[in-house]
């Protein structure tokens, strides 16, 4: 994809989180456990009063996680197919809705369609904390999303692993939901920040490719010399 094109679609990502965070977080104090209580997604239950709220709120996220896969250079393919992994995941998880109090097991007796909702969000958050991960680690790319994947991705990897351990322990409760809700910002936080950053600069990873002594293509990054000359080339 062209890189004014990534620009588009970075500022579109960014656009997506911003609208999505602001609609989940109304539905969700305004949702049958308020603001700290219960499972993020019981404000998406039929009977709660901003369902709608909550479901356009969603599928803004899940826009976002696609215009973010579409943004980010070719090197980070593996990212990218992970984001629309979670895209996808995402809006099963807002078409889904889960009945009152959102039950799954082994604690409570759970829907056909509570399961199917809890699965696909988990699919959701799960694959975007690895795509963090493949930023921060695994893949090249310039140095600004290397540091904010592996901020983001050192907080949100425990906290996940914590998550998927106190549903398997304890069930529905305070300690679960405020872990969700953790996990939720640090995950809109690295999408928004990453998004800003797409935006903004182009990936070093779509430049000249150097090689290091052992023959493996290394990405040229950057420097600040580069960024003075393209600056008086544009000036001119």
């Amino acid at each position: 994809m062209p890189e004014a094109a990534r620009a588009v679609a970075g500022r579109l990502a960014a656009g997506c989180v911003l609208l999505g965070a602001v609609a989940v977080t109304v539905a969700v104090g305004a949702g049958p456990g308020g603001p700290w209580r219960g499972y993020v997604s019981e404000a998406g239950v039929s009977d709660s009063a901003f369902a709608s709220t909550y479901r356009m709120g969603v599928f803004a996220l899940a826009a976002a996680l696609l215009s973010l896969a579409a943004a980010l250079p070719v090197t980070l393919r593996l990212a990218a197919g992970l984001l629309l992994a979670g895209a996808a995941g995402t809006v099963v998880s807002g078409a889904v809705t889960c009945s009152a109090g959102c039950p799954l097991p082994p604690f409570e007796a759970a829907t056909p369609a509570d399961l199917v909702h809890a699965g696909a969000s988990i699919v959701a958050a799960g694959v975007t904390v690895l795509a963090m991960l493949v930023v921060g680690f695994l893949r090249p790319a310039t140095p600004g999303l290397r540091r904010v994947a592996r901020v983001a991705g050192v907080l949100a990897l425990p906290v996940a692993g914590a998550v998927a351990l106190g549903l398997l322990t304890v069930g529905r409760g305070d300690l679960v939901a405020g872990l969700e809700r953790v996990l939720l910002v640090v995950c809109a936080g690295w999408g928004l920040c990453t998004a800003l950053l797409l935006a903004r600069h182009r990936p070093a990873a779509d430049g000249p490719a150097e090689r290091t002594g052992s023959g493996v293509p290394r990405v040229r990054e950057h420097d600040e010399r580069d960024e003075r000359v393209t600056g008086s080339t544009t000036s001119v």
